[in-house]
């Protein structure tokens, strides 16, 4: 065995041990969304949103985050964006805690897993982030997605934030809601391959293994990076402005499907076409990514991030009331 192959064996081998599913979209890509869903928020809707923004418990800490000489407006769209990572901002925050198993990605059995009792609720919920729709081609048994899951989830929050609730719970849904409707858009969130050598499924590409000198990404992870990638929130803001003032505007005939099980299933159908094709063989890996892949890869994300911010938009704009 030569010593690149006994480098991606080893990582093969970690991977399939301490493998947890990753966040969506990195942070460029969650604020990117939210960029774009603040460009079409009618004035009262940002206000509304910008209103609740402000009650989460790390707004103070966001601020800090904007650049000295910000106008007040531009200030204001800039928490909104910051607000769209907070879902994935608790996972290292050591406040929150990581409630169920496999390291809080599998529903806790104590009744807790669909709880929105809002900021006073320490819990991870990570399991809420996606919903792996099931589908095989060799045959292997599949396995349905708990429930509760993204979709479950985001119908319950655009119910809140549609009704007379209170402003503090509408803060919490609402952040959560621009979290996850970003979340639903990258494809893998939505799916999970079963095959013969991977019975349970791959945790949404989380199981498939990328291999480039050394093996170290998975293909979920590298679906997450596709709308680029910054060391922390803060380095986000300035790439993910520049990239959703980059995109085409989605098809208005699409922003208008506004039934979660659309989006869901557009993510798990544009898997199967986009994702687990070649290069992306049977089994976990490792797959080599080549250029012809990764464009399209670019392609389909760019499309799926500006789709999630104009239906975020179009949500606030038609169902977020105060109470």
């Amino acid at each position: 065995m030569s010593k690149r192959q006994r480098l991606c064996a080893l990582s093969l081998v970690l991977m399939v041990t301490f493998s947890v599913p990753a966040y969506g979209w990195g942070n460029v890509g969650h604020m990117a969304v939210a960029f774009v869903a603040y460009q079409k928020l009618t004035p009262a809707a940002r206000n509304r949103v910008d209103t609740l923004v402000r009650l989460n418990p790390k707004f103070n800490a966001w601020q800090a985050m904007i650049p000295a000489g910000t106008s007040a407006a531009r200030r204001r769209m800039m928490l909104f964006m910051i607000a769209a990572t907070w879902a994935d901002q608790i996972k290292g925050d050591g406040e929150h805690t990581a409630d169920g198993t496999h390291n809080g990605n599998r529903l806790p059995t104590d009744g807790t897993a669909d709880r929105n009792t809002g900021y006073t609720d320490t819990a991870m919920h990570k399991y809420w982030h996606f919903v792996d729709r099931p589908f095989s081609r060799d045959g292997t048994p599949l396995q349905e997605p708990p429930v509760p899951n993204a979709e479950t989830q985001i119908d319950a929050l655009r119910q809140v934030l549609a009704s007379t609730e209170t402003a503090a719970l509408k803060s919490y849904d609402l952040v959560w809601l621009m979290h996850l409707v970003g979340d639903v858009h990258q494809p893998l969130h939505a799916t999970a391959r079963f095959t013969s050598t991977q019975p349970e499924g791959d945790d949404g590409g989380n199981g498939v293994k990328l291999c480039s000198l050394p093996c170290k990404n998975n293909l979920h992870s590298f679906w997450d990076g596709l709308p680029g990638s910054a060391d922390d929130v803060k380095a986000s803001i300035a790439p993910a402005i520049a990239y959703g003032q980059s995109l085409a505007a989605a098809p208005a005939a699409s922003v208008n499907k506004l039934n979660t099980s659309i989006w869901i299933t557009e993510s798990f159908d544009a898997t199967k076409s986009s994702v687990y094709k070649t290069p992306i063989g049977a089994g976990p890996g490792p797959f080599t990514i080549t250029t012809t892949y990764r464009n399209a890869a670019r392609n389909l994300a760019r499309q799926r991030v500006a789709l999630a911010g104009a239906r975020l938009a179009r949500i606030l704009n038609n169902e977020l009331t105060l109470p």
